[in-house]
């Protein structure tokens, strides 16, 4: 009888210590920078980004990508070099699993949709000047991994309107 009672306390310090620590890393009120590179078929982009927590488990955010990339042609026996750049500009909305599922402060992991356009220059004789993509809608998963309270890693694979693979870099909590 005591050892069953040594083993349900036990048992029960273990569950409680796992849903203290289950909070979304991203708290409600907190802002989030997050930076880093992209996969992408038109050059590597490079994108900053901000999160802001808007409820325990739901944040809000906005995205900037650059990317430089050459095309060449082949033209009438030779081959034509043209430079494009790419500014992409969306805004996102995630829900966090980490209440839901219990997951430790130090992982995140989340979904949601994002909304953006593109802006393409390019310098071909055909195609001189500033083209936008009209506006689009995405999808992301993702997930962090916090090193310490402020500094963490994040992967995430997206599609639709924001980087066609994924993108891996920094978050930084402020």
């Amino acid at each position: 009888m005591k050892m069953k009672k040594s083993l349900f306390a036990f048992a029960s310090a273990i569950l409680l210590s796992n849903n203290l620590s289950a909070q979304c890393p991203i708290a409600e009120g907190q802002a989030q920078l997050n930076a880093g590179v992209g996969l992408s078929s038109w050059g590597i982009p490079v994108y900053v980004g901000l999160d802001y927590g808007v409820h325990k488990d739901i944040t809000i955010g906005g995205e900037l990508s650059y990317r430089r990339y050459n095309d060449y042609y082949y033209n009438k026996n030779y081959y034509t070099n043209y430079y494009r750049s790419i500014i992409g500009v969306s805004g996102n909305a995630n829900y966090h699993f980490n209440s839901l599922l219990s997951i430790p402060t130090n992982w995140d992991f989340y979904a949601g949709l994002n909304i953006g356009f593109y802006l393409w220059s390019s310098s071909s004789y055909n195609n001189n000047g500033n083209h936008t993509s009209g506006i689009g809608i995405g999808g992301q998963i993702g997930g962090r991994y916090y090193f310490n309270e402020k500094i963490g890693v994040n992967l995430e694979f997206g599609g639709g309107n924001s980087f066609s693979g994924g993108k891996f870099g920094i978050s930084l909590k402020f």
